[in-house]
């Protein structure tokens, strides 16, 4: 059961995608509604598979490598719903759904199995913090995503070609507003995950030294995003292009631990 509906998961997100991308083959109106159906339908689907999954395994069923990397996708999706049905565009989807469906493939071949089968409230509170940290870094990528977008719509308006790219894409006012409101729930995201990871970690006496370095990475390319826009009033160019490359720093980051790890099981 839990494959199938990852499955159909997948499928769901692919659909939603190449419904957005509807109007860059003819002129028709921004297809919102049938993008986010198709992302609700696919994130039922997934919901549907991790509740499976912690029957299966209990609390901790998120502490794998494969479950971590499911969840993440169905975080990705669920932020993408929220960012579409509240600016009424699709461009976003273009980018995020495949994503949303590229991770939630990568976490089935990696196996949904645990890594650690804490109990009580031990379990509760590193799902917590596993729950908020994917929340923040879901919010990072969509500020990410938006800069991108940003800067390449900001580069047509300037070259004056005003192609598809500039016709379908939102507004650049709204571009830059999805990045102010992503990263400011990026920090919160990370900032309580990381504070109850600490806690943990202080606690159980689990460190665990690459997790911490990529988790403050992560916390403080975020967080010199959201207070550059709201304590020195970075403006949208510059808040596009350093969403864009620290995020782009935190992946590369990632991949380098990920082949450099001797726990195949652990997320990092």
């Amino acid at each position: 059961m839990i494959p199938i509906a990852h499955f159909v998961a997948v499928t769901f997100y692919l659909a939603a995608a190449a419904i957005a991308a509807l109007p860059f083959a003819r002129r028709v109106k921004a297809p919102v509604g049938a993008v986010v159906i198709a992302l609700l339908l696919g994130i039922g689907a997934h919901a549907t598979a991790l509740a499976g999954l912690t029957r299966q395994a209990g609390a901790a069923s998120l502490t794998g490598l494969g479950p971590g990397l499911s969840f993440a996708g169905l975080v990705l999706a669920l932020s993408l719903v929220v960012v579409e049905s509240l600016a009424r565009e699709v461009s976003l989807a273009l980018v995020a759904a495949p994503v949303a469906a590229l991770v939630t493939v990568a976490g089935n071949l990696a196996g949904m199995h645990p890594f650690l089968e804490p109990q009580g409230a031990r379990a509760v509170w590193l799902t917590m913090h596993i729950v908020l940290s994917f929340i923040g870094i879901a919010a990072y990528a969509t500020a990410a995503a938006a800069g991108t977008m940003y800067l390449v719509a900001r580069r047509e308006l300037k070259s004056a070609r005003f192609g598809a790219i500039f016709r379908f894409f939102p507004p650049l006012d709204t571009l830059d507003r999805v990045n102010h409101l992503a990263s400011i729930a990026g920090f919160l995201g990370l900032t309580l995950g990381l504070a109850l990871a600490a806690a943990y970690s202080f606690q159980y006496r689990a460190l665990v030294l690459p997790q911490i370095i990529w988790g403050m990475g992560a916390w403080v390319g975020v967080s010199a995003l959201a207070l550059g826009r709201m304590l020195r009033g970075w403006q949208a160019r510059r808040a596009a292009l350093m969403s864009a490359v620290t995020f782009a720093s935190v992946v590369a980051l990632y991949v380098v631990f990920r082949m450099a790890s001797l726990n195949r099981g652990q997320f990092l």
